[in-house]
This record gives C-alpha cells, structure tokens and sequence, in this order.
C-alpha cells in the first residue's frame, strides 16, 4: 500500500485515466487496451532525505560536487580525489609528471570533460559538431575472453575521436535527427527527436557491415558510493526475470567480471550495468577514454593498426598511480545527493500518486538500504531512495542499441537513478534524458519506453495535461 492517504480529489484524478482493478488488469478510460495490474509500492515519505546521512542541502550548480559527512582527514582525501577528478591530463612527458600520460588516443583530457560539475553529458544540440560529453561504443559479433562485447580489431570496443600531436584520432561521429510525432488521449500531440549516429573518416580501414554502435551521454556521478553499498542480495531479490508475477516487468542482473578480482560480480554501474564496482567504472573510463594506464588496466589502448598509437611515449606504468586512484575513487564513492525541491507541492504530491500508479515505481524502485559494511563506514545502514533496481529491463526495439554487453542484450538497458534529475538543467544547462540524450526533459524520455517499460508509457499517455504536468513535476522533485 502507499504510505500516505491521499485525498479524494487525487483519486479521483488517477481513477479518471486509470483504474486499478484488484490485482487484475489496469483499463485506460476510453480505450480498449488492457494492461498489467500495476504492484502496490511504498513511496518515500516526501521528509526523507534521498541520500540518507549522503544528502547535501545545495542545489544551485554545485549541487552534484558536494561531499558526505566526511572527517577532516577524509575531506582532505576528498578534495584531492576533486582535483584529479578535473584535473586536464597532458601529452608525456609533461611540465608535472605526475599528470601526464594522456591518450595517445582518447576522448576527453579529464573526468570532468564528460561529467561537467560531476553531471551529465549531452549530445550535441543545434549546430553543434562536437561530442564533448559523450561516445560510442563499438565491438563486433561474438564475446571477448571475458564474456563481453567484442572489440573491433582496429577500433577496440570505443572510438576515440582526438589523440596526441602525431597520432592520427579513430574516427570522428556524427548525428542526425528526425522528428516523431505522436497524440496522447486527449487528442494533444507531441514530437520527439530520433537520433541517427554514424562514423566517418576512418583512420584504419573500413569499419565493416558487421559493426555494432552504442552511443552512451555520461551519467551524473554522485550517490554511487551508496549504491555500491547496497547488497547484492537485496538488488537480486528485485529481479523476476520470468515475470513469475506478471506485472509484466522482468529485471535481471549482469553478471560481469571484476577486472580487480577476476570473479563474477553483480553490475552495478554503465548504461548496462556492465561494471560492479567503482574502481572498475574510474578505472575503466581512465583507460578508454583519456587513456591513462592503472595497476588494473595497464599498458596503452592501442589496437594492432595503431602503430603510431602504440609508439607513442607515455606517462609511466601506471600513468595513474595506486596512491591517486585510491584517491580519485574515494572521492567518486563519497559524492552526496541533492535534497528533493519542494517535495510537499500539492502537485507534486499528485504526481507522486500517478507515478505509482502508472507503474514506474515497478523499475524506479523507490527505496534500497546500504548494508552493515561499507568504505568508509559512514555510507553503512543508510535509507536511500535512488529509484532504481540497477537490474536490467528490456526497453523494446525504438531504444535498443542491439549490442549485447555481457548478459545485457541489445534492447536491455539498467534502470539509471532518478534521484538528483530535476537538477540537470540548474547544473549542466540542458534537460537531455535517455542513453544517447534523444529525450527533452521527463516526459519525452517516458513516452520513449518501449518493452517492459510500454505499459507506463500507455498509462502516461493515457492521463490528462495536468496529471501528466504533475507526474513529471514530481519526478523533477526527486
């Protein structure tokens, strides 16, 4: 059951565009669709604090770069993990050698260069060239020796589109978009942008027809400590995937190998959650994309045609170091989450209701709770409200990227937080939602759910301007 009564009037409003029939079936007025009954969730109470003891009351631009309750000692490991974190890596060998080491080949010079304020990524918009926030994955059919994607052999599993003076870059990506347009059931329209990516001026042969392409925007990075503090267990007992229940919604879990232990674990992290860690994820965007060698990813990423690549000097092995990437790590893992904006707006408390009963709770799970140990301690025993299941749904053919990342097919993708959303435009001036940026703002992202995810969107499409302006204000609150 929800945990808070609401009033007649906010029932009214759901019953108006859907009515949930005990445990049956959910009807749209008007329409002949039947769809899944929507599960009863309990939704967070609108005081408590998103990120637990991990909350930060600030939400101007720095809103996603504040720190937990940390010691003195740890705000000192902090704010050095915040300057390597923005840090602009250079060609080797450098003015401060501690910092150089960059690429050959690479995409951005520093952390921050995708996740601008500790934010989110875009594509590029109006007449813009440049993917300063985002790339492509690539790979071919088959697995690598891991059981992941295959890389391409000239290209590798990213395309790199800047390299170091005498290195020529991979390739350049380009976008084009096309309009769709739509009607909700109340005869209003809509239109949503589709991208198209393609690849041009390849530096090392054709790419081949069998080429697979995902385009990826960079993720916000906060909250992530308290979501690696989460039990595996507690996430795999959100999973169904034979929708033993039939809500029609089938989470499942990647299983990926940590590159630190070599054992199977849980993803957590990625678009396809195809990392379980955080040093696996700040290791492996050290590596692909600034090209800067760990103890966990050594050597530099040059495939077998990159002669100039693999000739190029480089920064020392490791380029980062274990004293600075336990550092950088530290402070990946401590990074707060913003506090809720006007979470007891009537409409937003209207919204709560018609997010629930929609049926977007069923992936954006509301609430998890951190475990008795973690590091640093303080992220322990922590009520934290992520909406996420960080499980894996298939999101149907319209999003898919059709290449399959470990056990992620090509239409699955992880259900990505909502905590902190509303923030983006305040923070990283843009609204772009979704994998590859296509969604202006909440309500274009929903109406792109296809797969587990269609029933929602029907729901969605289903309520009146005003339901549907209060759903996506409470979202924002998150």
């Amino acid at each position: 059951m929800i945990n808070r009564i609401s009033s007649p009037l906010v029932y009214a409003a759901i019953a108006s565009a859907i009515v949930i029939a005990g445990g049956c079936v959910a009807q749209i007025a008007g329409g002949s669709s039947r769809l899944p009954a929507v599960a009863p969730v309990v939704m967070p109470d609108p005081a408590s604090p998103p990120g637990g003891r991990y909350t930060t009351e600030l939400g101007n631009r720095n809103a996603f770069a504040d720190a937990g309750p940390l010691s003195a000692a740890e705000r000192r490991v902090f704010a050095f993990g915040n300057r390597l974190f923005n840090t602009n890596w250079t060609t080797a060998p450098g003015s401060v050698k501690s910092f150089d080491g960059l690429g050959p080949v690479f995409n951005r010079v520093s952390c921050s260069g995708c996740h601008t304020r500790d934010g989110r990524g875009r594509p590029p918009l109006a007449s813009e060239t440049s993917f300063d926030s985002m790339l492509v994955r690539v790979s071919v059919p088959g697995k690598d020796a891991n059981g992941g994607p295959k890389p391409h052999p000239a290209y590798g599993d990213q395309i790199n589109d800047n390299a170091i003076l005498g290195v020529p870059a991979e390739a350049k990506v380009n976008v084009t978009w096309a309009s769709v347009t739509g009607t909700y059931a109340d005869g209003s329209s809509y239109e949503l942008l589709k991208p198209t990516f393609t690849l041009t001026d390849p530096a090392f042969g054709p790419f081949g027809d069998d080429l697979m392409m995902s385009p990826r925007v960079a993720n916000q990075v906060y909250g992530l400590g308290l979501l690696e503090a989460v039990y595996a267990n507690d996430i795999l007992k959100l999973a169904d995937p034979g929708d033993a229940d039939g809500d029609g919604i089938s989470g499942r879990p990647n299983w990926v190998p940590d590159p630190v232990t070599g054992k199977l674990e849980l993803g957590r992290f990625g678009w396809k959650a195809n990392q379980p860690s955080i040093i696996a994820q700040d290791t492996g965007a050290a590596f692909g994309d600034i090209g800067l060698s760990t103890s966990v990813h050594p050597g530099q990423n040059c495939m077998g045609p990159q002669t100039a690549c693999a000739a190029a000097p480089d920064g020392g092995e490791p380029e980062i170091s274990d004293k600075f990437l336990q550092k950088l790590v530290f402070y990946s893992r401590t990074l707060a989450v913003p506090a809720r904006r006007t979470p007891t707006d009537p409409t937003v408390l209207a919204g709560e209701k018609l997010f629930a009963a929609s049926g977007c709770a069923s992936c954006h799970t509301p609430t998890l709770v951190t475990g008795h140990m973690a590091d640093p301690i303080s992220l322990a025993n922590q009520t934290i409200h992520p909406f996420t299941d960080l499980l894996l749904h298939d999101m149907g053919p319209e999003l898919a990227d059709n290449r399959p990342d470990f056990e992620a097919t090509g239409t699955e993708w992880r259900t990505p937080p909502l905590w902190g959303i509303g923030l983006i435009p305040q923070v990283n001036d843009h609204d772009r939602l979704l994998h590859d940026g296509r969604a202006r703002g909440v309500a274009e992202a929903i109406l792109w759910h296809g797969g587990e995810g269609e029933a929602s969107r029907e729901r969605f499409k289903a309520l009146s301007a005003t339901e549907r302006a209060s759903l996506v204000a409470y979202v924002n609150s998150l």
